[in-house]
């Protein structure tokens, strides 16, 4: 799990406790650090301070939501009503109000994860997409490239999909943001960014692609190597 939480005092008996209680435990005190160890790990549950020093929790979160769909709970002393029901909105999964318990927080957790297992476990079996030594299966999430699973964070694994669904065809960045981004509009860098990270993990570079081949002015597509 991740503890987003910037007081040092707070953040340290956490760990300790949940570390005791045989969670394995990485920490971070701020948005960005938390984006980025989201980006690059997978992650449980991720417990999410609201008063960060470079960017509000809530803000955080939305845009934590936009990179994977790891179940979130919100810890913070703020106890406003209008504000909790805006954040369960906007994506959190649950909400602490401090100070609590690690009892508190460990029977929250469990039924947080109870409750992403059993959404996960009712889904039917899926159509596994295969493009050369790529397999995606869609419903469980799961990308292997040669028989070895893909670390992907939601977003890439969404990209590559999407892209996955369509082999060979040459998808404008217009499309992708709607349909992987869902945004009629925004910037070409986000596509870029996350088309890095995507060539980083199959073992490629733009310059010497193997699957993912952007057409620059056109659009990018997935497609076996030769």
């Amino acid at each position: 799990m991740l503890v987003v939480e910037d007081d040092q005092f707070v953040r340290s008996a956490l760990i300790r406790h949940l570390t005791e209680a045989s969670h394995t435990v990485r920490s971070v005190g701020t948005a960005l650090e938390a984006l980025r160890e989201v980006a690059h790990h997978r992650f449980d549950v991720v417990i999410l301070d609201l008063g960060l020093p470079d960017l509000d929790g809530s803000e955080a979160l939305k845009m934590l939501r936009g990179i994977t769909d790891v179940p979130v709970i919100i810890a913070t002393a703020r106890d406003d009503e209008a504000e909790i029901v805006r954040l369960l909105n906007d994506g959190a999964d649950d909400y602490l109000t401090k100070p609590f318990s690690v009892e508190h927080l460990s029977a929250r957790m469990s039924a947080v994860l109870r409750r992403a297992r059993a959404a996960a476990g009712a889904e039917p079996p899926s159509r596994v997409l295969r493009v050369g030594g790529l397999a995606i299966d869609p419903l469980r999430r799961q990308a292997e490239l040669d028989g070895a699973v893909l670390d992907l964070t939601r977003r890439e694994f969404d990209l590559l999909a999407f892209l996955a669904g369509r082999p060979g065809v040459v998808v404008a960045r217009r499309e992708l943001l709607a349909e992987v981004w869902q945004q009629s509009y925004g910037d070409d860098q986000t596509i870029d960014v996350h088309l890095s990270w995507l060539r980083r993990k199959l073992g490629e570079t733009a310059a010497q692609p193997r699957y993912l081949h952007t057409l620059r002015g056109v659009g990018v597509k997935l497609e076996p190597p030769r």
